[in-house]
């Protein structure tokens, strides 16, 4: 009961109409201060010591007010709060949820007024040949966005309050201009990160990338070089994987190891595990294996319902264990999993989201885990591709728009697909009933790879089983894949 009456009073409270003018007019830019309002009355709430004139100044009390209702609901002091949006990067975050309050008022999962993360495959040009790739990356295509093309891009991520973007590929350190475009976004506010395959960062680029300070995430699917090097199709690969987080590591960088979880690796993943944590990285990040590009022909490799549910309890128990090492993945249901087992826990460990910790909120954990919603793709998150495509998720080839055509906002704000992914009523199976929908939503790709409708359930889940059952008898144990997965392919 304790959080639908918090919710109620955030509707009353923030989601009003008079509360959404406001915020609906703090999103503008000041002309005397030559700021936005809300950035400008979030970091006056920070303790930042910023210009603004007389109207700003009011705007920044009745923000701070609206800030304070959240801040007495989750028992939270002014203190704590004011360190909290000292990072200029939680003050972006903030600016994209009144954005989308202004907008939609309170939803769950919430909407936002610009995604906290735009994954970009920033070039099809990669120096491996996986198994499981979903762009097929091997080579430059002829029409990747350029130097100014990429830089006009980021400009208007930054405008949106973008908080975050990931350089991905493809191999992004093999495109020459990434040192260049990777410290632009730095200097506009974003926070950075890297997906790469390690195997070209030497102690030098590891120095390199230490200057920009930016979060590395290396792909590593096995513990053995027989497993990794069979995975990601070049021999050799895994000593240079090894060497490349080592010297990330020592550079000081926040390090990520990432593994795609596939039947091929499943009895390594938690040795997989152990040599994360004996190489010092502070994070594991376990991916759903999603049948789409290369992807598309190795299915029958998916692991089980029951094989991902033991999964997600075993990197659940080494999230919670004193190992000093965060493991979160790409399944929505690893939430499902925290807070089931938290129930009833007092001061028990929780994750909101299956790709965030979060620190412990009581009873309104589970406020805050519906509030991020699980399934990102299209609602927190979107991909951009080396072209220009903006894409739900780099696991669904479904393209929404061109940034070369339109602005990127308006892409965002219009796109059907994009309202559709939104809308946790669309969706079919247990997906739709389960008390877990707006915690998890299941994997909106996987849906749309196995079905070729995103609105159908994971297959990938236990409470799907029958789902992943008639997949099995289709195809006489050989898992069938979507019409549209198979053209992506």
């Amino acid at each position: 009961m304790a959080m639908f009456s918090t919710l109620g009073v955030l509707k009353s409270a923030i989601g009003n109409p008079i509360s959404r003018v406001v915020l609906t007019r703090s999103i503008a830019r000041c002309p005397k201060c030559n700021d936005r309002r809300l950035r400008i009355a979030l970091a006056r709430y920070a303790g930042v010591n910023v210009k603004a004139c007389l109207s700003c100044r009011m705007y920044s009390f009745v923000i701070g007010g609206i800030i304070d209702i959240g801040r007495v609901l989750f028992r939270t002091s002014k203190r704590e709060m004011r360190n909290f949006f000292n990072s200029h990067v939680t003050r972006r975050g903030l600016a994209s949820i009144v954005r989308g309050i202004a907008e939609h008022g309170i939803t769950q999962p919430q909407q936002l007024g610009a995604p906290f993360l735009v994954v970009w495959d920033f070039t099809h040009a990669c120096n491996l040949n996986c198994k499981h790739c979903y762009q097929r990356a091997d080579r430059p295509l002829p029409d990747e966005l350029t130097t100014e093309e990429a830089k006009r891009l980021i400009k208007e991520l930054a405008d949106a309050d973008v908080v975050a973007l990931a350089f991905s590929g493809g191999e992004p350190l093999m495109r020459p201009d990434f040192y260049e475009l990777a410290a632009y976004a730095r200097s506009l506010g974003i926070y950075v990160a890297l997906a790469t395959n390690g195997t070209l960062i030497t102690k030098e680029v590891a120095k390199r990338l230490k200057k920009l300070d930016i979060y590395v995430e290396i792909s590593l699917d096995g513990a053995s070089a027989k497993t990794h090097d069979e995975f990601r199709g070049v021999p050799g690969m895994f000593d240079r994987t090894i060497n490349g987080i080592k010297n990330c590591v020592e550079a000081g960088l926040y390090t990520c190891v990432a593994t795609t979880a596939t039947k091929f690796n499943l009895n390594e993943i938690q040795e997989t595990y152990e040599l994360t944590l004996s190489l010092g990285c502070k994070r594991q990040m376990i991916f759903n294996f999603v049948p789409t590009g290369r992807g598309a022909e190795m299915a029958n490799l998916d692991i089980s319902p029951d094989e991902r549910e033991q999964l997600l309890e075993q990197s659940y128990a080494n999230l919670v264990s004193s190992g000093g090492c965060d493991v979160l993945g790409t399944a929505p249901q690893l939430a499902r999993i925290a807070l089931s087992h938290a129930q009833g826990v007092k001061g028990g460990p929780l994750v909101s989201a299956h790709f965030a910790t979060s620190a412990n909120l009581g009873e309104h954990t589970r406020l805050l885990a519906e509030f991020l919603g699980g399934c990102g793709a299209g609602r927190i998150y979107c991909a951009i591709e080396s072209n220009g495509d903006v894409l739900p998720c780099v696991f669904m080839p479904i393209k929404v728009g061109n940034i070369r055509e339109k602005p990127f906002l308006e892409i965002w704000r219009t796109s059907q697909v994009l309202r559709d992914l939104r809308d946790r009523s669309r969706l079919k199976g247990h997906c739709g009933e389960c008390e877990y929908r707006y915690v998890c939503g299941g994997c909106r790709a996987r849906a749309y790879g196995y079905f070729g409708d995103y609105d159908m359930p994971d297959p990938g889940c236990v409470n799907n089983l029958r789902y992943w059952q008639k997949l099995k008898e289709a195809e006489g144990e050989q898992l069938q894949v979507s019409a549209e997965a198979k053209a992506a392919a």
